[in-house]
């Protein structure tokens, strides 16, 4: 039971056994009988509930860094796992996204910092986790999430900029090792912690129309990185997995240039949707808590089905 609740229950049952026993009407203080035993029932109820399997989702206390979660999916996971009862680490590219999220969090009564983070840059990265401790003390759950992709229909590898090919990488490769890097050495030292990765089903499969091999290499790169350090660091009492997003309707896929692409999308997507962020949020909870403790590598594909044809 959360503590302001039980609280409050205390509170209001010390009021009517205060009441109870000064009360001389008979219907009254059988009112007020039925009251307690009505508490003391919901009390019952809520601590088989605390319990039970529901409560191993519960991440009260926890410390999560999320990155590129100023928007989209990073946003969504930041609020999830607010919500499940963690203190939150906004970390983004830009701080003022960073910022608007965490007054979203704040206003929910969760406990939140923004931090401005290039996860290209190993030192930046570093440095996110040093504050994050210096400010809680703790770190528990690492998502990295922060991710870049250039990709249209006619954007030919045989073209594409060296310059483009290395943000790639340097964003979707390199800042996921070097964020999974500067946490694992807190979590190696306290001998546990969750780290979870964002991938792409597009590490799995080749994406069409749209041309994109710069992205599909790097997010197949973040999925065997992913099970490399997993089997690495699992005797060592850290989980790390990867979630693999199909097509999530975000701001990025609403342009007007992608409508055509978005509508080919749907039609070959089982569940004839895009996934909504909030799709994405359960797993990341599930990977986050206790219950996901023997899940060792785990690239949790989430398609809609996509990848099945």
């Amino acid at each position: 039971m959360a503590a302001t609740q039980e609280t409050n229950l205390g509170n209001l049952e010390a009021l009517l056994a205060e009441t109870l026993s000064a009360s001389t009407d008979a219907g009254v203080t059988s009112k007020l009988a039925k009251a307690q035993e009505l508490i003391q029932s919901i009390k019952s109820r809520q601590q088989l509930l605390d319990q039970g399997v529901l409560s191993k989702f519960r991440l009260d206390g926890k410390v999560a860094v999320v990155t590129g979660a100023g928007q989209g999916i990073g946003q969504a996971l930041a609020h999830g796992l607010g919500e499940a009862g963690c203190k939150v680490a906004v970390a983004d590219l830009e701080l003022s996204r960073a910022e608007t999220v965490v007054a979203e969090l704040q206003a929910k009564g969760i406990e939140s910092i923004a931090i401005k983070v290039d996860v290209s840059k190993k030192e930046e990265a570093e440095a996110m986790v040093q504050t994050i401790l210096a400010k809680w003390g703790d770190l528990d759950i690492g998502v990295n999430n922060a991710g870049i992709v250039y990709s249209t229909v006619d954007n030919h590898s045989e073209d594409i900029p060296a310059s483009q090919w290395e943000r790639t990488m340097a964003v979707n490769l390199n800042g996921v090792f070097y964020c999974c890097q500067a946490e694992g050495k807190h979590f190696l030292k306290k001998g546990y912690g969750k780290i979870i990765n964002t991938a792409s089903m597009s590490g799995t499969i080749v994406n069409h129309p749209q041309i994109q091999s710069a992205y599909n290499a790097s997010k197949a790169g973040c999925v065997h990185m992913t099970k490399s350090l997993a089997a690495e660091w699992a005797d060592r009492g850290v989980n790390v997995n990867s979630i693999s997003p199909g097509y999530v309707d975000t701001a990025l896929n609403r342009t007007e240039a992608l409508t055509p692409i978005r509508d080919q999308w749907i039609r070959e997507t089982p569940s004839k949707r895009l996934a909504d962020v909030q799709d994405l949020v359960g797993a990341i909870i599930y990977l986050s808590s206790p219950l996901s403790d023997y899940a060792v590598g785990l690239d949790m594909i989430i398609d809609g089905g996509f990848t099945l044809w």
